[in-house]
Parts: C-alpha cells; sequence; structure tokens
C-alpha cells in the first residue's frame, strides 16, 4: 500500500538553511517539466525552523511579476516588509519570515513587471482560506491523527471492478442544518456521525462529495473552485473535513471527492491573470473563458500548470484520504467549444477540434494516481462519446477506472417522465444501452444535474397521480440497481424529495413518517443495496457482458422487458423482470435456465415499499415448458408499475 498516513502534516515543522528555500533541483526540474506530482510539500506556506527559530517559508510561482512580497497582519499588510528573492531563475520566489506560524493570515503582493499598479492574490497552493467574503489566505498545519488503516488497507479491494459500488452524492450544505440556529450548515466535523450513521442504515458503500474546495461563490454547488488546496471555511477546518473522511472510513464507507481541473474561477484574488499575465488559464482565444460562466480553462500544455493540478490531486488522496476522484468537465476539457485548430488534432476519431494537451494530461493524471496511490480510483464525469475513458492508457484509454454513463441517465429520465400510455413508442430508450453497456468500467447516475432548480426532482418529474408518481420512481430505481454499473443517486432521490435541489436549504427530512410513502421509498433502496451487495449476479459482473442476458427485450407493446444477471463465481442467477405500464399483467409467462422454485426477492409494489401488494406470494416454481428460448418457464404476475426479481433456490444440477 503506497498511500502516506499524515500524523503531523506538511505544515509541521522542517528544518532550512540559509538558501531560504525547499527546493532542490529535481524538484526545480520535475516541476518544470510538469511532471511533480507533490509540490504542496515545497510551496504555499510551510512551517520550517532556520537555525532553531520557527518561521514560515512562503515559495510562490510568478514568472512575470517584477516584485512579490508577502503581507498580512503580521506586518501591517505592507509589502515593503516582506520581499521574497527569486529562485532558481524560473519564476519562483520564496523568502521566510521567522516567529510567524499556524494561523497566521497572509497573501501575496504583485508587481507586475512594466505595469504601474500592483495587486494581492491569495495563495495558489494555501491550505485554508479565510471564509467569505474574506479572501486571504491561512498558515495553517495540517497534523492529524488517522484512524482509518484497516479501511486504507482494504479499499483496492473494496473498489475493483467487481465489487459492489453504490454512491450517495451528497452537497455537505444542504443534506441537513440546523433549525434550532437559523437553519445553519453542519460543519464537517457535525455531518460526520449523521451521514455515516444514515449512510451505512441504507446500505451505500461510498460518499460523493460535490466540490469541498473553497469555491468562488458558496451558492454555486462549490463549481468553479477558487482555492485548490484549501477546503471550504465554511464547513470547518481541515481537520474537521479530515475527521469526517475518517468517520467514514471507519464505518466502511469510501469517500469520492469531486474535482474540476478543466477550469477555475475567475476571482481577482485567486488564479486568474495571477502574476499580470495569463498564468494558469490558456491565452489562445477561445481557450481562456469557459463560455456562460465567470471562470477560465487550464492551460493543461503549460508544464507548470500540469504539475499544479497533478500536486492538488495527490495532496487530497495523501492528506485527506479520499479514495476516488470524479473529475468534473472531462467533455469540456477534451473538446473545448471554440478551440483553435478546431478541425485538427483527432479529426476522424470522435469529429475533431480535440485538446491534445487535455487528453495528456488526463492520461498522466491517471497514471500519476495509479502510480502513487493503488486503492484509489478515478471517475470521469463525462458527457461525450469518446472512445475508451475508462480503459488502461497503455492500450488506447485515458486510464480513468469508472465512467459515468449519461446516454443511459437521459434516456432512462426521458423514457419514465413519458406518459405510461405513450412508453410502447420510445422502448428501443430502455433497450439501446446494450450496445455500449460493457464498452467501458460505467457507473449509472442519478446525479445533483438531474434534480437542479428547472428540472425537478426526480418524484416530480414521473407522470401521473401521486400513487403513480412513486410507482414510477421505485421503478426507475429498481431498473437502476438491477442494470450493468456500478450506481449513483443524489441526495433526496432515496426519499422521494419533492423539489427540485437547493444549495441553501436542507432536504426535506419532514416528508419521510413511518410508514408513509416516502418511508417507503427509502426502505427500498436500503433493500436494493443490500441485495446489490450480498448477490454476486449483481454486481461481479457490471462490466462484463458474460453477467448479462435479455429474456424478452422485445415486448413494447405491453412494456415488459426482462433479463437475467449471473454470476459466474457462484453461477447464481437473478432474473429481474418489468412491466412499466399501470396495468397489472396477470399469467405472464417468462423464460428461465432452470427448474427449481425461484424465491421473489424484491418487489417494488410490496405494501412495504408503498405499494399495492400485488405480487408472487413469494416465488413461482418453474415449468419444464420452454419459453423465450430457455428450458423452463415461470409464470408471473406483474404488478403495476413495478418491478420484481427472483433468484433460483439450491445448487443448480
Amino acid at each position: 500500500m503506497n498511500h502516506r498516513t499524515t500524523e503531523r502534516g506538511a505544515g509541521s515543522f522542517r528544518g532550512l538553511n540559509d538558501s531560504a528555500t525547499l527546493f532542490t533541483g529535481d524538484d526545480l526540474r520535475t516541476f518544470h517539466e510538469g511532471t511533480h506530482c507533490r509540490l504542496y510539500r515545497h510551496m504555499g506556506a510551510q512551517l520550517v525552523q532556520q537555525r532553531g527559530v520557527p518561521g514560515v517559508c512562503f515559495s510562490v510561482w510568478a514568472p512575470h511579476a517584477a516584485q512579490v512580497s508577502v503581507i498580512g497582519d503580521f506586518n501591517g499588510w505592507n509589502p515593503g516588509r516582506h520581499p521574497l528573492q527569486p529562485v532558481g531563475g524560473a519564476g519562483l520566489w520564496s523568502g521566510v519570515v521567522l516567529r510567524l506560524g499556524h494561523g497566521a493570515t497572509y497573501k501575496y503582493h504583485m508587481v507586475p513587471g512594466g505595469k504601474d499598479h500592483a495587486f494581492d492574490k491569495a495563495d495558489p497552493y494555501g491550505v485554508r482560506q479565510e471564509s467569505a467574503p474574506k479572501t486571504a489566505s491561512l498558515v495553517w498545519d495540517l497534523g492529524y491523527s488517522w484512524g482509518d488503516a484497516e479501511w486504507m488497507a482494504a479499499r483496492g479491494e473494496r473498489q475493483r471492478v467487481r465489487s459492489p459500488i453504490s454512491i450517495y452524492e451528497v452537497d455537505p450544505g444542504s443534506w441537513m442544518r440546523v433549525p434550532e440556529e437559523g437553519h445553519r450548515r453542519l460543519t464537517f466535523r457535525e455531518l460526520a456521525p449523521k451521514l455515516a450513521d444514515y449512510v451505512e442504515a441504507h446500505g451505500f458503500t461510498h460518499v460523493e462529495f460535490l466540490p469541498v474546495m473553497a469555491p468562488s461563490f458558496f451558492g454555486s454547488w462549490g463549481c468553479p473552485t477558487a482555492c485548490y488546496f484549501a477546503p471550504s471555511g465554511h464547513h470547518g477546518t481541515p481537520q474537521d473535513l479530515m475527521h469526517l473522511v475518517d468517520t467514514l472510513h471507519q464505518r466502511g464507507i469510501g469517500v469520492i471527492l469531486d474535482w474540476i481541473p478543466s477550469h477555475f474561477g475567475a476571482d481577482d484574488f485567486g488564479l486568474a491573470h495571477f502574476d499580470g499575465t495569463p498564468l494558469y488559464e490558456h491565452p489562445g482565444r477561445g481557450q481562456g473563458a469557459d463560455p456562460g460562466a465567470a471562470c477560465h480553462r487550464f492551460h493543461h500544455g503549460r508544464h507548470e500548470v500540469r504539475s499544479f493540478l497533478l500536486s492538488n490531486a495527490v495532496f487530497w488522496l495523501d492528506h485527506y484520504h479520499a479514495d476516488g476522484l470524479r473529475v468534473d468537465g472531462v467533455a469540456s476539457m477534451l473538446r473545448p467549444e471554440g478551440s483553435p485548430g478546431a478541425g485538427e488534432g483527432l479529426a476522424g476519431v470522435v469529429g475533431g477540434a480535440e485538446d491534445l494537451d487535455a487528453l495528456a494530461f488526463l492520461r498522466q493524471l491517471n497514471q500519476t494516481v495509479d502510480a502513487e496511490f493503488p486503492g484509489a480510483r478515478t471517475w470521469a464525469g463525462e458527457s461525450a462519446v469518446w472512445p475508451q475513458v475508462a480503459r488502461p492508457v497503455p492500450v488506447g484509454g485515458l486510464g480513468f477506472g469508472f465512467k459515468w454513463d449519461t446516454p443511459w441517465n437521459r434516456d432512462t429520465l426521458e423514457y419514465l417522465a413519458c406518459d405510461p400510455l405513450h412508453r410502447k413508442h420510445r422502448h428501443h430508450q430502455l433497450t439501446a444501452r446494450g450496445r455500449h453497456a460493457f464498452a467501458e468500467n460505467a457507473v449509472l447516475p442519478l446525479a445533483h444535474d438531474e434534480v437542479a432548480p428547472g428540472r425537478g426532482s426526480l418524484l416530480a418529474r414521473m407522470p401521473g397521480d401521486e400513487w403513480q408518481k412513486f410507482a414510477n420512481l421505485r421503478l426507475l430505481l429498481a431498473w437502476q440497481w438491477a442494470q450493468p454499473g456500478k450506481k449513483l443517486l443524489f441526495m433526496g432521490g432515496e426519499f422521494g424529495q419533492w423539489t427540485a435541489w437547493s444549495g441553501e436549504a436542507s432536504l426535506d427530512w419532514h416528508l419521510v413518517q413511518v410508514g408513509n410513502r416516502h418511508d417507503g421509498l427509502q426502505k427500498l433502496v436500503g433493500q436494493l443495496n443490500w441485495l446489490y451487495r450480498h448477490e454476486p449476479a449483481l454486481h461481479e459482473s457490471d462490466a462484463a457482458p458474460s453477467g448479462f442476458e435479455w429474456v424478452n427485450a422485445e415486448d413494447a407493446e405491453q412494456s415488459t422487458l426482462s433479463f437475467l444477471r449471473v454470476s459466474e463465481r457462484t453461477t447464481d442467477v437473478i432474473l429481474a423482470v418489468f412491466n412499466f405500464t399501470p396495468v397489472p399483467r396477470h399469467n405472464t409467462r417468462v423464460g428461465v435456465p432452470r427448474g427449481g422454485f425461484w424465491r421473489e426477492v424484491l418487489n417494488t409494489d410490496a405494501r412495504d415499499y408503498g405499494g399495492s401488494g400485488q405480487g408472487n406470494q413469494g416465488g413461482v416454481e418453474a415449468a419444464p415448458f420452454g419459453w423465450h428460448f430457455r428450458s423452463h418457464s415461470l409464470m408471473l404476475t406483474l404488478p403495476p408499475l413495478g418491478a420484481v426479481l427472483f433468484k433460483r433456490e439450491g445448487t443448480p444440477p
């Protein structure tokens, strides 16, 4: 295992000689080559000792600045007190302020070359940031005593393609609030036990957090990012976030962090025009600003920017023990709209206009993560059709561990939003996935984008009266969990939030009352997760065609579908049958490969889940009557807007 447990942290005191720099020749070389992946040990504000006197070594990259100094409360924000000195002749500036330590606020004062105005910037490598509207960085010791050694040693096994992975996507600021205190947000430390209890009780294997990095605008869901190495101060200290991750790990729950290497905020105090020039952003026309947003695209072709981003990715895996990064904006990185050279690059492969620098960076990122943290995984939030996103680099892939299957998401939600009377005309939207289901290691996402303002909640988007809306949502979730692929569900979807998600308010927890439909839906999600984790047929072959067989994919007229999930290791078989209309289907014959008793292991129409209670009385004995090209068959009742799953009992002959 190659992870490092941070007992004292990068901020702990390090010896420093009179050179006032923490860089070796190799550090400088790899930084400028774009291959340094631990710059956070050298850049920013490092606690040091110089000849036994404690202090802080400040280092920043500003190659086009004529002068750089560090300012803060400790020197009255006077730029003349602590100037930094050039290091290595390639744009690095460094200097030590003695008798300064943990908690000090600071910025960098820039005097750009050839210009008569100066400006102040937060530290690109700052590990803690003042909460908005304040914008200074803070010197911070990242020391923390971790208690998750058992999880870290085993996490690689729990994140394999053949392992059950069910992700609960969470916005830390709006999952739950404190109504007694003006509905204030929970801190990371307050969130830890509540979220761990909830996720464990409902059977999810992982939590994915929307960006926890300090954002440009707090109401923006964490995007775009302003300070890449600093968690949001609105939720507490860095150690509070470490405690949250540690608590989840000790409860056997993995943690994935959303990460945005495509673009960054255009804040005056941030990375934009950092030294008076386009330094981190691409200067080319069409690649600088992100259309429609106050942000800039990273210049992935610049070596020092690649080292910055590689180091940032490794930082969250190292200091915060993240188990993976969900890389946002992969499609926009690979094919930025309006980029120069449109029609060049990989034209003919996926349509041209590719950013080859971004393509190379993503491969480098994934190879770096695999080498430095073998148990961690990267997840591509990829919305475009791009070949081999979640395939190894040596065989031509981008190297991601998993990729979001957004075509599944789009087709399924369009189908379910349609009146059941007309679904027979859209039947292909449910079966089309067969053409690409096993081309990648897929995640089936019902993510935050689907319940954003303007789209409504999953429940509200379902057609019909209230009973039918809940039945349709139960059917959607069963369809998601039964399909090959890892699962992702945004918070609130598990109990049927009526309103669209708002980052400015808590989820509507008051909706869940014992015995009502919200409670029933929540119970169903818990049962789906239990089955998914305990039935090898439902997870071992999530990325292999050998684990999936259509039984009947052609019944468009009645809007029913059936398929088998198969475990090669145990030879267990699960039959999943779906009725996408509100009309119960009695005496429906479905082919199965074996005789014996097929136990009904899930029925979304069960009364416990808020359904009407129609089903198959616990199971059906298979008849030696061939059907659907199988040797046996079951005569089933398919409940209205319902899914039923069966498992054959006993050892196969």
